[in-house]
């Protein structure tokens, strides 16, 4: 017996041995097997029909090494849209499963630089990645067209590269960039219809972003299942009324109180400026017990925070970020994370949160 165990703690090592020496090939093929898996994935795969709504950057412009920019997917069925698209957003895209090939338009809620500093990446991404034949839809307010052409411009140069060194069969020059789709929302007015389809709506709302005008935040609705996303701003009847018997809000926050401590921070360091900038940030976004009284007023089934301000390093801040929050509202609140998809299936008035980032790493 004792032979027999040394022979097979020997055989154990040999073969540890054997392993650590070809590790490198095993991930090799493990590599393979991932790529195999991404390439032939559809974005919808293993969903259920519904209306699936992901934060694809839930960070704001103050630095997050946990957070990119403004960013929320919407998967309506098969569908892939796009809200916004801030910096390092579109590297979430591919690493949730959302692949940036696919995705069918964008809409921008408004022109504030971390809304749309990923937007150029995000239409690069599409036109050589699918071998598009029309550039990419940006929906938009008054504005939109400035910026699509401006990063068009931007990227010029980038477009004949890839088409000097790809060809036009890969790289066609009609697919290249965006094309604006502009609109106007307005105060007093019915919301605008920007998809009108048996299954599918997609309707834009003014909001409260002043001095910023115009801001919009989209209602989405999906065989009977409906989402709000409010965009960057101040408490807002408007986001209250399209908001009504959601059975998902994703709302901007900012905590008065963490910011407040920020600025003590900069006035005492001398930084002027910053507190300066720190004060004015309070004056067109919306504290999250504001939001959560909102959402319970509106009779919102689930609150999702995005564009989380300030930072927050420890997952025990949460509990001061949002302050009373949960006592206001008695449904779901989730202070979001990069990667985090809600999942709400038709015909059901479930939801089921998880995450396409922590799936992965």
């Amino acid at each position: 017996m004792k032979r027999f165990l040394l022979g097979l703690g020997a055989a154990l090592i040999l073969l540890l041995a054997g392993a650590w020496l070809m590790r490198g090939e095993i991930a090799v093929r493990l590599m393979g097997r991932i790529y195999d898996r991404a390439m032939t994935a559809s974005p919808a795969d293993g969903l259920p029909d519904g209306l699936h709504v992901a934060l694809c950057g839930s960070g704001s412009p103050m630095p997050d090494p946990s957070r990119a920019g403004p960013c929320t997917a919407v998967l309506a069925g098969q569908r892939l849209f796009v809200f916004d698209s801030g910096a390092g957003s579109v590297r979430n895209l591919s690493l949730m499963g959302l692949s940036p090939f696919r995705v069918e338009r964008v809409f921008l809620t408004h022109f504030h630089s971390d809304h749309i500093d990923g937007l150029g990446e995000l239409m690069l991404q599409r036109w050589a990645g699918s071998g598009a034949t029309a550039p990419l839809l940006v929906h938009g307010p008054k504005g939109v067209e400035t910026v699509v052409g401006g990063l068009m411009t931007a990227y010029g140069l980038d477009r004949n590269y890839r088409i000097a060194h790809h060809g036009e069969a890969v790289t066609p020059p009609a697919g290249f960039g965006g094309q604006a789709v502009a609109f106007e929302a307005l105060s007093g007015t019915d919301d605008v219809v920007l998809i009108d389809e048996p299954d599918l709506k997609i309707r834009a709302f003014p909001v409260d972003h002043a001095p910023v005008s115009p801001a919009v935040g989209y209602i989405i609705e999906y065989k009977g299942r409906k989402a709000v996303i409010g965009g960057d701003t101040n408490v807002s009847p408007n986001v209250e009324r399209a908001a009504r018997g959601a059975d998902l809000l994703v709302h901007e926050g900012l905590s008065l109180r963490l910011v407040g401590i920020q600025q003590d921070a900069a006035k005492k360091a001398g930084k002027a400026n910053l507190a300066k900038i720190l004060g004015d940030i309070t004056t067109y976004h919306t504290d999250p017990e504001a939001v959560a009284a909102l959402a319970a007023k509106a009779g919102v089934k689930t609150l999702v925070f995005t564009h989380i301000v300030p930072p927050l390093p420890l997952r025990s801040l949460e509990g001061p970020f949002l302050g009373k929050s949960r006592k206001v509202f008695k449904g779901e609140i989730r202070v979001g994370q990069d990667g985090d998809m809600f999942t709400l299936p038709a015909g059901s008035e479930d939801t089921k949160r998880t995450n396409r980032l922590k799936r992965f790493f």
